[in-house]
């Protein structure tokens, strides 16, 4: 009877092992899940705040596609996400309630077990069963590992009465709570719902825009060449500016052998070192904002199969706000492009970030610059109402992706 005890005692902590191990693991995928989802509420919220604000709906026809098709895909993003929890609580449930019966059956069963051997220990102890057990020892030794026996036996099977206790009652509060997970599921699908029939309204609207876009198709791709210049205008001052700055710095150094990397100091050796290791870090170039466009090629809205490239990021924030230095460091150029906007360049050792789209400035070339310190107000467009900061990352002469170096963006 012992034996079997101790079997169906250890199956049912081996389940109770094995599913705690994984409610770890769906805790720690429903905790993840939660966050993005979180950070993908508050980047809709932010958009409509600084994107879809009345003010702004004097923009063109493409800006409104531009932002509408981001807005979309956030959108997605989130109903995906939302759907991941909502499919993860609905596994953990179901699982759950599985756990929960076998657990339980096995709980019937031991308590049968367990009173059964009681009732024996009762009869054998009344018939002094223990002491004649330890009398019929041959000699002392063997009765006294009898008795350690009996008390380790006794010990062991109070422990085992516990342990099923706290087993039962670690499951029924596990029950509870993934009952209130359930009613946080329902609060999901209500929450998808909302969120499907704004998406559907935004999809309805692009397709209103793209129709519109598409019965102009050559203002469009005027519009498209425009933009595609200005940037190509501003890639190439912001290079040409770096080449310039290498060469006038090795040249200062008394090494003009390498036009395309900074000959460093041992002082901007460190401060190139701390920049590096402060990859993925990095504080925004705005106090406040969200990712307009990323780095690298992207599909055209209005025809994917067009491929446009960005060589740095664009960031959207309120009215009136700053560009701030990311690091500290030298400014080593200022910006004007041609009917177009102004622009800082700051030198962390061998690393130059750029602000571009100022509409003042508040430094100068030669300035030494601090981590957070204000570098120019950026230009808000009259046209669409938008206040867009544009920035670049290089090392040398080198482009980087700024969202691999600054902080979740």
């Amino acid at each position: 009877m012992n034996t079997f005890f101790g079997q169906r005692l250890t199956l049912i902590l081996t389940i109770c092992l094995l599913y705690g191990i994984a409610g770890v693991a769906q805790t720690n995928e429903q905790k993840a899940l939660e966050e993005k989802r979180e950070q993908l509420q508050k980047e809709i919220t932010e958009m409509n705040r600084l994107l879809f604000a009345e003010r702004k709906q004097r923009g063109t026809v493409l800006d409104q596609l531009e932002l509408l098709d981001q807005k979309i895909n956030v959108r997605q993003q989130l109903i995906r996400v939302t759907n991941q929890q909502s499919n993860l609580l609905s596994r953990q449930v179901n699982a759950n309630i599985r756990n929960i019966a076998k657990l339980r059956e096995d709980l019937d069963i031991l308590k049968d077990e367990y009173a059964n051997m009681i009732r024996k220990s009762y009869r054998n102890r009344s018939q002094q069963s223990r002491l004649m057990f330890l009398l019929s020892s041959s000699n002392f030794y063997q009765a006294y590992k009898r008795l350690q026996y009996l008390k380790q036996y006794t010990r062991y099977r109070k422990e085992q009465g516990v342990q099923i206790a706290e087993k039962t009652e670690d499951l029924i509060t596990l029950n509870n709570d993934l009952t209130r997970q359930r009613r946080e599921k329902e609060s999901l699908i209500a929450e998808n719902k909302l969120a499907r029939k704004e998406l559907f309204e935004e999809i309805n609207e692009q397709k209103g825009l793209l129709k519109t876009i598409r019965q102009n198709e050559s203002n469009y791709a005027v519009a498209i060449n425009k933009k595609k210049a200005e940037a190509r205008k501003i890639d190439e001052q912001i290079e040409r500016l770096i080449r310039s700055a290498i060469a006038a710095s090795n040249k200062k150094a008394g090494n003009a052998a390498s036009s395309s990397r900074f000959v460093l100091t041992p002082e901007a050796t460190v401060i190139a070192n701390n920049f590096s290791a402060n990859k993925g870090r990095l504080i925004w170039p705005v106090e406040k904002g969200i990712k307009r466009q990323g780095f690298g090629i992207y599909s055209d809205a209005v025809y994917p199969g067009i491929k446009h490239q960005n060589n740095g990021v664009i960031i959207a924030t309120d009215k009136g706000a700053k560009a701030r230095a990311v690091f500290e460091g030298e400014v080593i150029a200022i910006m004007a492009v041609p009917g177009g906007g102004k622009g800082v360049q700051v030198k962390h050792g061998n690393y130059i970030s750029t602000y571009y789209n100022l509409a003042n400035l508040f430094v100068k070339k030669g300035d030494k610059v601090i981590a957070k310190e204000e570098l120019g107000e950026i230009y808000t467009n009259r046209l669409n109402g938008l206040t867009q900061l544009k920035f670049y990352l290089y090392r040398d002469a080198t482009r980087l992706n700024p969202e691999d170096w600054i902080y979740q963006l």
